[in-house]
């Protein structure tokens, strides 16, 4: 299986300005999540895909292979989606730029799932932690018993009507696997109902019939957003070089 890495990466973003070339532990955001990617063994060639050139340049300058991409795209699918015409592969995994604490066995789990012909798209879910359930910065996800996606939500699901304390909590990463036909459904759909509502891309695919296949993590991350997360992504950071 010829399995390409891609890392959208667009200089734009809200919440934390220009957070891709926010300095870590006195290293750029992309830089520490292309090294963490590279790691995988099982990857056949990582590519960040861009619409900045300030990012190009930087690209250039460490020799870290890079694409300048549209910059008409919505989302990290859009962009993964035209990488693929122009690179062939079994199947594109998709690592957003601002995951730090990606490791091989993120990877290995994907693709694991994607071993199955039959699965088009597949993602990871890891066990949250008490400060996710509430949080609408915190993607939410609920399984069928064969390990679908029945659903994404920023909301706190399921919903534990009778306040059992029975239920398990699952957080989404934002890690994706994709075979190339499935890329080319996603773009041909206009942007579908619950995806509007939710901010989710991911439920165009559900919308439309496409199952999403899901695989338990142990390894949780941190998605740099906030100035929070940058002092969490360095603490932990820090720990991992001094063991």
């Amino acid at each position: 299986m010829r399995v390409i890495g891609i890392i959208p990466a667009r200089l734009a973003s809200t919440r934390l300005p220009r957070k891709m070339l926010r300095l870590i532990n006195g290293e750029p955001l992309l830089g520490i999540v292309q090294d963490a990617v590279r790691r995988s063994p099982l990857l056949d060639e990582v590519i960040i895909a861009t619409d900045s050139e300030e990012i190009m340049n930087l690209c250039r300058m460490h020799g870290w292979k890079a694409r300048m991409t549209s910059a008409r795209h919505r989302n990290g699918t859009e962009r993964v989606h035209e990488i693929a015409q122009s690179i062939a592969a079994d199947v594109y995994v998709c690592i957003q730029g601002d995951e730090p604490l990606t490791r091989p066995e993120h990877i290995q789990a994907l693709l694991e799932l994607m071993n199955d012909e039959v699965v088009q798209v597949g993602t990871l879910k890891v066990v949250a932690g008490q400060s996710d359930l509430d949080s609408p910065h915190t993607v939410k996800v609920v399984t069928d018993c064969a390990g679908r996606a029945l659903y994404f939500s920023r909301a706190t699901i399921p919903f534990d009507r009778d306040h059992t304390q029975a239920a398990v909590y699952y957080k989404h990463l934002g890690f994706y696997a994709y075979r190339q036909a499935a890329l080319a459904r996603f773009v041909s759909w206009p942007e579908s109902e619950l995806e509007r509502i939710e901010r989710l891309e991911q439920l165009r695919f559900l919308e439309n019939g496409v199952p999403i296949y899901v695989a338990e993590t142990r390894f949780d991350t941190i998605g740099v957003d906030t100035e929070e997360d940058v002092g969490k992504v360095e603490a932990i950071l820090r720990r991992r070089l001094s063991t």
